[in-house]
């Protein structure tokens, strides 16, 4: 019946109410040219440093200057170096007056196990640009609940910047980083719209700030003194890799944890390779999945958000206050995320 419902285009309709209260943020400077750019490895070692370089290179080359964290290029095992060194980089960086923006070098797994090490005081002292996305959410997310500070789920430095980047994706990138104005409505690469999977009759338009990021991370942190408070926010997710039974289990946790019940919207971006690795054995699809775990939630659903494991991309700001409108598909940026 669910599926009938969606594939005719009937599904659900409900109400929800609009009790929202934005929560104060703090903002960090915009981005001058021949500003310092900190680079840190908060996750998984560089597969090169030939990346680094020629990420280092494509910075030097738009007029910044940059500074390399001291365990960067270290390696640990999967990680790039111990815990205490990369979480020591990363407060430095923060403590650093000179540097002004600190980008990550890549993603891969790390970041959860630097929230304990964290020097969540120096950065609420010194807010300042933060860059990364997949394994970043977790730090992300961390960094808001501590310091409300906002953050950027966008381009690092050895995945997009040591190759050429896509224009789309490097335009939309410096000038949210570099303009205190806001963006206002917010379009995918080629003017492509999102995809209304549940909408509302009596409400159409539902704002919040924007949380979210990679659904691993998010539940990896869930239940955490480093969740954030999701009510009455704009929840986004994005993965990579994970078959079909891994997101269904971890957006059925978010349901019973009461998070995706609490949200006022919820957009999905990029669901790359997220197939069953065995394509013999029944499985649901994705599209099924997020059927039967969101038709109930009362919270306009879209989907097709152009964000997370792609090369044109958006870059989400992690605490932006948003505007979602579930009947014609659209996403606001309601402020500047730079002052």
């Amino acid at each position: 019946m669910v599926f009938s419902l969606y594939w005719s285009g009937l599904w659900p309709s409900f109400r929800i109410t609009n009790r929202h209260t934005l929560v104060n943020v703090l903002k960090p400077l915009r981005l001058k040219k021949h500003d310092v750019i900190g680079i840190i490895t908060p996750a998984s070692a560089p597969s090169s440093d030939e990346k680094i370089d020629k990420g280092i290179h494509y910075l030097e080359q738009l007029g910044y200057r940059v500074k390399l964290g001291a365990h960067a290029k270290a390696v640990h095992g999967y990680f790039a170096g111990r815990d205490e060194e990369r979480a020591s980089d990363l407060n430095a960086m923060f403590a650093d007056k000179q540097v002004k923006a600190i980008i990550a070098v890549r993603g891969g797994y790390g970041t959860p196990r630097l929230l304990e090490h964290i020097d969540y005081r120096v950065i609420k002292r010194n807010p300042k640009i933060l860059v990364g996305y997949s394994d970043l959410t977790a730090l992300q997310l961390a960094v808001f609940t501590k310091t409300k500070l906002l953050t950027f789920s966008g381009p690092m430095l050895a995945v997009e910047m040591s190759d050429k980047m896509d224009p789309f994706t490097e335009d939309f990138f410096w000038r949210i980083l570099t303009s205190p104005h806001p963006i206002g409505n917010v379009s995918n690469p080629d003017n492509k719209p999102l995809k209304i999977l549940l909408s509302h009759s009596k409400k159409a338009q539902v704002t919040g700030r924007l949380l979210g990021g990679n659904l691993s991370m998010v539940t990896s942190i869930t239940g955490t003194m480093f969740q954030p408070n999701f009510r009455d926010h704009i929840f986004f997710f994005e993965e990579v890799g994970e078959e079909p039974y891994r997101i269904d289990r971890m957006l059925t946790q978010l349901k019973l944890a009461g998070i995706l019940r609490s949200i006022k919207a919820l957009l999905i971006g990029s669901l790359i390779d997220c197939v069953p690795a065995d394509k013999a054995k029944p499985s649901l699809s994705i599209t099924e999945i997020l059927a039967e775990l969101t038709w109930d939630l009362k919270v306009p659903v879209l989907s097709g958000l152009a964000y997370g494991h792609l090369p044109r991309k958006l870059t989400m700001p992690i605490g932006l206050s948003a505007k979602v409108n579930s009947r014609s598909g659209t996403l606001e940026f309601l402020e500047g995320c730079v002052k």
